[in-house]
This record gives C-alpha cells, structure tokens and sequence, in this order.
C-alpha cells in the first residue's frame, strides 16, 4: 500500500488532505488523491485555468482578488505535488512555474508506464481463468478490479465486453450456463451476474455432494 505525504498547514479554511506519495507504479492512484485533495482544498484551479493577466496600476479590485487566489492556489498546488513525490522521481521532473505545467511534465514521464501497465492488465483480464478453488464471487470481483484499473489508465471497457470476458474465463463446466446466458435477449448487470453464478456454482456444488 502506497504511503501518503504527510502535508499539514495553518491558517487554510479546508483542512489539508494526504495525498498518495508516487513511488512509480501507483501513478493513477497518484494523480487521483492529487486531483482530489485540491479540489476540497479549492486550489484546483491552478490546474484547470491559465494564469490571469499581471495587475497593473489600472487592475480593478476583482481582477486582484482573481489573481490572489489564483497565484495562491497555484503556489500551494505546486508545494503539495512536489512534497508528494518521491525523491528519486522528483530529481527527474523539468521544473516549471505551473502547477498545470508542472503537472503535464509529472505526466510525460509516466506515460509511457501507464501504456505498459495498460497492456499488462488487459492480456491479464482476457487469459484469467476460474480455478473453481477461490469461490466464483471473488473471481468475477477480481476481473471487475482490473477493469476498474485500465478505466483509471483510460482504457474504459464496457460492462458488455466485460461480462462476456468474465464468462469466456469460466470452465467446461459452466458450458451449458454459458449458453443459456447466450440465449438471453438482456444483458446482465454486474451484480446480476454474481448473483446467478453464485447460484450456479452452489447448484454444482450440491450436485457433487
């Protein structure tokens, strides 16, 4: 389990948030807990909005307020992203002015990473097979995480290709199951779906008793 910085500040009006502390592999983790810590902490506009126009002399009382938060935001912003990454990691991340440039940087270095831990999960997730030892609810549960993963990678697959990935993981055994869910005009949700192999599988299980 990935550790998280330990950020403490005074004077905020929201409280500081741990943020995951990118070791490497836990990049999609990373930038979630990222994007939500400042987002409570409504410094994400320093990642969403460009810096606003210098003040000058004839700036008006808004645009200064507009400015404040947003150079406030982006210099708090920038403080938390470094402090959460690792060392190691950090050495190797160009410097920027941004938060949102900085980020885009933090970004390129781990794109190529989330491409391999992509194609990773995807031949895992179409080559699992049942065991029939583990309990069919923890398998399908197991091959919903990885989906849930390579949608964090920005790989969504749809709950139809899923399903139909989960019953080409099942054995021989469920062969006529499988072909009578075939037969079946809806698809089955997720939840359906652990409901009735559940069922199948205790069937089986009584069978052999």
């Amino acid at each position: 389990m990935a550790s998280s910085s330990s950020l403490t500040t005074t004077g905020l009006s929201a409280p500081v948030m741990a943020i995951d502390t990118l070791t490497g592999a836990n990049y999609a983790s990373w930038k979630d807990s990222l994007n939500l810590t400042l987002a409570l902490m409504e410094y994400d506009c320093a990642l969403t909005e460009n810096a606003p126009p210098a003040l000058t002399d004839k700036s008006t009382e808004a645009k200064k307020l507009l400015y404040q938060k947003w150079e406030r935001a982006n210099r708090l912003s920038l403080i938390f992203m470094k402090n959460s990454i690792s060392p190691v990691i950090r050495g190797a991340i160009p410097d920027a002015a941004t938060a949102k440039e900085y980020l885009t940087n933090v970004e390129a270095q781990f794109q190529g990473m989330s491409k391999a831990q992509a194609s990773t999960l995807i031949l895992k997730l179409v080559t699992t097979k049942y065991d029939g030892i583990s309990g069919i609810r923890e398998h399908i549960l197991k091959m919903n995480d990885m989906a849930q993963k390579l949608k964090g990678l920005s790989m969504e697959i749809s709950d139809g290709f899923l399903v139909h990935f989960i019953m080409t993981s099942l054995p021989a055994s469920y062969e006529a199951f499988k072909v009578n869910y075939n037969l079946q005009k809806d698809q089955w949700k997720m939840n359906e779906l652990i409901a009735i192999c559940v069922q199948e599988e205790e069937q089986k299980e009584g069978e052999l008793q």
